[in-house]
């Protein structure tokens, strides 16, 4: 069997953006408008982990507020001035700054309250049998085979 070919190194800013702004299914997919992302670690063929580029434009989301069950995050601000929010409240960052999540921890979003884009890395492991919980919101999701499958939190499907 032969290897897929992957270039050795990229110039982040010239990977294209994702198609799709979101796989949250609706009413939840279009609160990502202003999120642009940038699938780093696919590029490479990384199949481990994932490695996002990510830009928010003013007054936009990163994601629902979230926690995983199995996946660790990892954030690490390039640009701007977004707020962290988690269980414990808000927490301005900046450049240079990072934040950790560890699997089973607080449920967190970045949000771009300013008028400046934020840009940040975004970096993931893709353990299987993970669900997340969304505590703001009436979704949760559980990853099958690499895909992720939303339903509400009684259980019935979107």
């Amino acid at each position: 069997m032969a290897l897929a070919t992957h270039p050795i190194a990229v110039h982040a800013a010239d990977v294209a953006p994702r198609a799709t702004p979101s796989n949250y299914p609706e009413p939840f997919a279009s609160r990502m408008a202003g999120r642009s992302k940038r699938a780093l670690g696919a590029v490479f063929g990384l199949s481990n982990f994932g490695v996002n580029l990510t830009e928010l434009a003013p007054g936009a989301v990163s994601a629902l507020r979230h926690a995983h069950t199995a996946q660790d995050e990892f954030v690490y601000v390039l640009q701007g001035h977004p707020v962290l929010r988690t269980d414990a409240g808000d927490t301005p960052l900046s450049p240079g700054m990072c934040a950790g999540f560890r699997a089973g921890g607080e449920a967190h979003q970045l949000l771009n309250p300013t008028a400046e884009p934020v840009l940040y890395l975004e970096i993931g492991d893709r353990s299987a049998g993970d669900t997340v919980h969304y505590p703001d919101d009436d979704l949760q999701a559980l990853l099958v085979e690499g895909r992720w499958v939303f339903a509400h939190k009684d259980g019935r499907a979107y």
